[in-house]
């Protein structure tokens, strides 16, 4: 398991969560947007972005592009997706990232047709990643067709299927983020063990803890929350699990927060390792 930090869930400005990561032990990084909100990779400054992580000797385990998260009947729009995950592939490259995070579409339909629709677009996406050798993590998120793991399961083996070879099979893989299914009303123990028993593989987990209130959503630290953070990450581990653990910090103030979570965050990995 490796260590991540969502850099734009602290702050959009790299110097300031380069610094943030250092000092809370985090190993690596996930860009998503650097700088302003419409300077999402890879239309980056990236002379400027590989100089900063070089610097801090940070690596990228993953870059979040935004794509296909759209409607899924908007076939037009995650057309032009799949079309433009070309030249995030040659940004992977340049600055040596494995990972890409994707979208499982979105849309009010039923869950079944909403995996059938996502496993045709992510189908396109596999051939290209692999000829890359990249994979691609797809992410359940809380208002979306996809929030549950047993959707996103469905929706990955139904992308698997369509794929031409075990190449392009093995490259897609589930992006699982236990607190959108919370999030949404489903069982995140459940969803993982969906995703496990199906045989699909997790190419990385996002780590935020809470618990639905009153209110809403209320943000806690990893292990706090009704997340079930342990149990997570012993599964996790017990699947072979090698991917990056992606740290969202959802509190405010960042610092302070993502320092509480990042502390808590090592402390449950490493209780997963043994």
């Amino acid at each position: 398991m490796l260590l991540a930090l969502l850099t734009d869930s602290v702050t959009p400005d790299l110097d300031r969560a380069v610094r943030y990561a250092l000092l809370w032990g985090i190993e690596s990084v996930v860009l998503r947007t650097v700088g302003g909100s419409r300077d999402r990779v890879p239309h980056v400054n990236e002379a400027r972005l590989r100089r900063r992580l070089d610097e801090a000797e940070l690596p990228v385990a993953a870059v979040d592009p935004g794509l296909l998260e759209g409607p899924h009947g908007a076939r037009a729009a995650w057309m032009n997706d799949l079309a433009a995950f070309d030249d995030t592939a040659a940004f992977c490259a340049r600055i040596r990232c494995p990972l890409v995070i994707v979208g499982a579409l979105a849309g009010p339909v039923a869950a079944s047709h909403a995996a059938a629709a996502a496993g045709a677009a992510l189908s396109g996406v596999a051939a290209p990643a692999a000829r890359a050798g990249l994979r691609v993590g797809v992410r359940n998120a809380a208002h979306s067709g996809c929030a549950s793991g047993e959707t996103l399961a469905e929706t990955i083996i139904g992308a698997r299927t369509a794929c031409a070879t075990e190449d392009e099979r093995r490259a897609i893989g589930a992006a699982w983020s236990p607190a959108d299914a919370l999030e949404a009303g489903a069982d995140p123990g459940t969803g993982l063990n969906a995703l496990v028993d199906a045989g699909v593989p997790v190419h990385a987990a996002f780590v935020r803890d809470g618990s639905m209130g009153a209110d809403g959503w209320e943000a806690a630290p990893p292990g706090e929350g009704d997340v079930g953070w342990p149990a997570q990450l012993r599964r996790l581990a017990e699947a072979g699990f090698d991917g990056p653990l992606v740290l969202e910090v959802d509190a405010r103030p960042a610092g302070r927060a993502g320092l509480h979570a990042a502390t808590s965050l090592i402390a449950l990995a490493r209780a997963a390792r043994t």
